[in-house]
C-alpha cells in the first residue's frame, strides 16, 4: 500500500488512480490529516505501507523524520522543480529517493523495490524457489515461464515472496492489497484469491508451494516442493475418495 502525503486534493486522487490501475492499494491525506493519523497508527497498519509518497506540502522538510520514528518504508518525494537545490535539500530532510513529476506509478514501483534492495539487502527480483516476482507490475515467472495474472493474485504473490516464506494473516495480506483504509469489501475474500492463485501455481509446479494453517495463515514454501506427475495425482487423488467412501465401497476403489 502507498500513502500520498500532499495538500493538493487533486494530485492525490490522481495518484490513486493510477496506482489502482495497477492492481496497488494507495491513500492520500494532507499534511495535517497524515500527521494525526501517523500518531496514532497501529504497528500492523504501518507495516502494511510499501512507500510514502511525499508532495507539495508546508512541513515536507520535516515529516520524513517523523515518519522514520515509526515505519522503515521508503519515502520518496515528489518534485515539481528541477533544481539541484531544491533535490539536495529533500534529501537532507531524509526522503530515500527524489523523482520528478509527472512519473508513472511503475517507475515508482521500481524505485520502492530498489530502495528495498539496498536498504534491506533483497535480490534484484523475488525468488521462492521457481518462483520469481519483479514488484513493479510485470508478471511473475514460475517453473521458468512468465504466469499472467490478475492483479490482485499477483499482489498476494509478490507479498508472500517479500516476506521470504513468513507466515501470513488473512488480515495482513488484506492491508497488503486492498489496503488498510478499506470498507467495501470483507477480508474473507483473500480466501477465494489465495485458492486461485493456489491452483494455478499447483497446475504450473506440480505441487502447492502455499501452506496454510487454521488459526495461523498462509505461507509461501517452495524448498521442500516435490513435483507430482499426473499417473501419481490420480493415485492421490483415489486414495483420498477411498477413505471418504463407505465401507463397502473401499475395496472397490482401492
Amino acid at each position: 500500500m502507498y500513502v500520498i502525503i500532499d495538500d493538493r486534493e487533486n494530485v492525490a486522487t490522481s495518484y490513486i488512480g493510477g496506482f489502482d490501475r495497477e492492481g496497488v492499494s494507495a491513500a492520500g491525506f494532507s499534511s495535517t490529516e497524515f500527521r494525526e493519523w501517523l500518531e496514532s497508527a497501529s504497528d500492523d497498519d504501518l507495516s502494511a505501507i510499501d512507500a510514502f509518497l511525499l508532495g507539495d506540502c508546508d512541513t515536507r522538510a520535516t515529516l520524513p523524520r517523523s515518519v522514520r520514528k515509526r515505519c522503515r518504508a521508503p519515502i520518496i518525494a515528489l518534485s515539481n522543480q528541477r533544481m539541484l537545490k531544491n533535490t539536495v535539500e529533500l534529501f537532507d530532510a531524509g526522503v530515500d529517493d527524489v523523482v520528478h513529476v509527472p512519473v508513472h506509478p511503475r517507475e515508482i514501483l521500481a524505485r520502492t523495490a530498489a530502495i528495498s534492495r539496498r536498504s534491506f539487502g533483497k535480490s534484484a527480483h523475488g525468488r521462492q524457489g521457481a518462483i520469481r516476482v519483479f514488484f513493479d507490475g510485470r508478471d511473475p515467472e514460475v517453473g521458468g515461464a512468465v504466469m499472467t495474472l490478475p492483479r490482485r493474485e499477483l499482489r498476494i504473490l509478490e507479498h508472500m515472496v517479500g516476506q521470504q516464506g513468513k507466515w501470513l494473516t488473512k488480515t495482513q495480506i488484506f492491508n497488503a492489497v486492498y489496503g488498510i483504509f478499506e470498507s467495501t469489501f470483507d477480508e474473507n475474500v483473500i480466501e477465494s484469491h489465495v485458492s486461485k492463485l493456489r491452483k494455478k501455481l499447483r497446475d504450473r509446479l506440480g505441487y502447492d508451494p502455499i501452506v496454510s494453517r487454521r488459526y495461523i495463515g498462509y505461507r509461501l514454501d517452495t524448498s521442500t516442493g516435490v513435483p507430482v506427475d499426473d499417473a501419481t495425482r490420480d493415485l492421490q487423488t483415489l486414495g483420498m475418495l477411498a477413505k471418504q467412501a463407505p465401507a463397502r465401497l473401499r475395496p472397490v476403489l482401492t
